[in-house]
């Protein structure tokens, strides 16, 4: 049968709906054995204040299997997981909430990783927003994205539209690991560009959610001057052009005004209608952060500068530079605004 346009709509449609049926259905299952996980865990970390030894756990977990043979997750060993999980979230009124949001082995990640609750809400809130898979969950925390989210150094709260300034300032890190380029510790700026683009996979993964690579070496004009942008990138989320400066050295202001060159011609010859404004993220071996703080702070164009190691290492002090506990809250409070 040979279908016109309407009708191929039409099935596209249908379709969408049993994805969406489907989805919800998986995510109802998910809500109610993480509500159970947390009744179970509830119910046992209360006979344990009554007194009750520990040997209650492995017997219950006997009984339970014995009565419900297709049912996993009832060891002793996640048990005792379920208490752990009812004790640490008890009473946290920004992570209890979210408990039935990701999956329970994503959870069990969580908390063996992150022990600061305040850690613990950002990853849960970034892998219920983004999608994250298990393997992403746990490179993401390995790789202090946490961290980095905190200490990014952007003018975005200045120059972005509101809807889109929470999703920006998640989407560019502090500093970025290439240990996956296998390079010497001394490089050239091409070298450097070159083995991103033989490893775009991880290079991709590195960056975040949601980028997809355009080119390197993007070509724009003006005035019948051609000038090149060592790699552009488009935000799918943001709807944002990506213009990425690579530079091996210390951040130097004049790296600002360059970008901001280029984001202009971007938004007036490149950017669709559609799209929000492009977005400069300026990578460099080092930064001092107070020269970085006052370039920024003449930028109209939204620019931020990140550092980069080619070793899984984060640069000394780095704990050291997080914000104060109230910054920190009110950042993550961005995130949960936007549930």
């Amino acid at each position: 049968m040979n279908l016109d346009t309407h009708q191929i709509e039409f099935i596209a449609e249908i379709k969408q709906k049993v994805r969406e049926a489907q989805y919800q259905a998986l995510k109802a299952v998910n809500v109610h054995l993480i509500n159970l996980y947390w009744e179970l865990g509830r119910a046992i970390a209360e006979k344990q204040t009554l007194g009750w030894g520990k040997a209650i756990v492995p017997t219950l977990s006997k009984e339970l299997q014995a009565e419900f043979p297709s049912m996993s997750g009832l060891s002793t060993t996640n048990l005792w997981y379920m208490v752990q999980f009812y004790n640490e979230y008890n009473g946290n009124t920004n992570l209890q909430p979210l408990v039935g949001e990701i999956s329970w082995s994503k959870h069990l990640i969580i908390m063996s990783k992150c022990k600061d609750s305040q850690q613990r809400l950002f990853y849960t809130i970034s892998t219920k927003k983004f999608g994250w898979t298990k393997d992403i969950l746990i490179h993401q925390i390995e790789n202090k994205t946490y961290e980095k989210y905190l200490l990014n150094q952007t003018n975005f709260d200045d120059v972005l539209p509101e809807k889109i300034k929470n999703q920006a300032h998640l989407a560019v890190k502090d500093h970025y690991n290439f240990e996956f380029l296998e390079m010497a510790n001394e490089h050239s700026e091409y070298e450097l560009e070159q083995a991103l683009i033989k490893n775009i996979k991880s290079f991709l993964l590195e960056l975040g959610a949601d980028f997809s690579f355009i080119g390197n070496q993007y070509k724009i004009y003006v005035s019948n001057k051609e000038y090149k942008i060592d790699l552009l990138l488009f935000h799918r989320k943001l709807q944002s052009l990506i213009a990425i400066d690579l530079k091996i050295g210390e951040f130097e202001p004049e790296h600002k005004g360059k970008m901001e060159f280029y984001l202009s011609v971007l938004n007036d010859t490149v950017k669709l209608p559609h799209e929000n404004p492009a977005i400069g993220i300026i990578i460099c071996k080092s930064k001092d952060r107070t020269i970085v703080e006052y370039s920024l702070k003449t930028a109209t164009l939204p620019i931020g500068v990140a550092t980069y190691t080619t070793t899984n290492s984060l640069p000394e002090a780095y704990k050291a530079l997080l914000p104060a506990t109230e910054q920190i809250t009110s950042k993550l409070q961005s995130l949960l605004d936007e549930q």
